[in-house]
C-alpha cells in the first residue's frame, strides 16, 4: 500500500466522519442522518477487496467508538465485519456499475441497524423492533443510499485515480 492509498483512507474516514457528525446532523430527517462510514467502509471494501475493507472497517468502527461508543470495540468490530463481507465480493462483481455496490450499501446499512438493535437493545429485553425498524433503520437506509449514489463514485474515482498513478510509477521501475 503506498503513501498515497493511506493517505486517502485517512482523510476520507475523518471527511466522513466530520460530514456524518456535523453537516448531515443538521439536514437530519426525523432524527435520521446516513451512515458516511459505513459508505466509505463498503465501498473500500468491494472496490479493493477484503483486507482493506476491514482495516477502513476498524478504523471507521474505532471512531465511533471513542466519541459516541459506550465501548471501545463494538462498533470496530461490527464495521470491521461488514467491510470483511462486502471485501469477498470483490473478486465477483464489476466495481463501475453503479447498482450492485449501492444494494451492498443497503444490506450493509441494514445489517448494521439490525446488529445495532439486537445487541443494544433486544438483549435488554426491549421488544419492539417495528418501532426500531419504521423509525431508525428504514429511514437510514434510504437516506444512506441516496447519499451514497453521489458518495460512491467520488470514491471510486479516486481510487482509480490513485491505480493509475501507482500502475504509471510501477512501469517506470521496470
Amino acid at each position: 500500500m503506498n503513501i498515497r492509498r493511506l493517505l486517502f483512507n485517512f482523510i476520507f474516514i475523518i471527511l466522513s466522519f466530520i460530514l456524518q457528525t456535523t453537516v448531515f446532523r443538521v439536514f437530519d430527517f426525523g432524527g435520521v442522518t446516513p451512515n458516511l462510514l459505513l459508505i466509505f467502509t463498503s465501498s473500500t471494501a468491494f472496490i479493493k477487496g477484503d483486507k482493506s475493507g476491514l482495516v477502513t472497517g476498524f478504523f471507521c468502527g474505532l471512531l465511533v467508538d471513542i466519541f459516541f461508543g459506550s465501548y471501545i470495540g463494538f462498533f470496530a468490530l461490527i464495521y470491521m465485519y461488514i467491510g470483511f463481507i462486502v471485501g469477498k465480493l470483490h473478486e465477483i462483481f464489476f466495481t463501475q456499475n453503479l447498482a450492485i455496490p449501492i444494494l451492498l450499501i443497503i444490506i450493509s446499512d441494514f445489517v448494521f441497524g439490525f446488529v445495532c438493535y439486537v445487541l443494544m437493545f433486544l438483549f435488554r429485553t426491549k421488544f419492539n423492533i417495528g418501532y426500531y425498524m419504521t423509525n431508525i433503520i428504514i429511514p437510514e437506509i434510504v437516506y444512506t443510499a441516496l447519499v451514497a449514489i453521489f458518495y460512491y463514485p467520488l470514491i471510486l474515482s479516486i481510487n482509480n485515480s490513485i491505480d493509475e498513478r501507482e500502475q504509471r510509477s510501477a512501469k517506470k521501475f521496470v
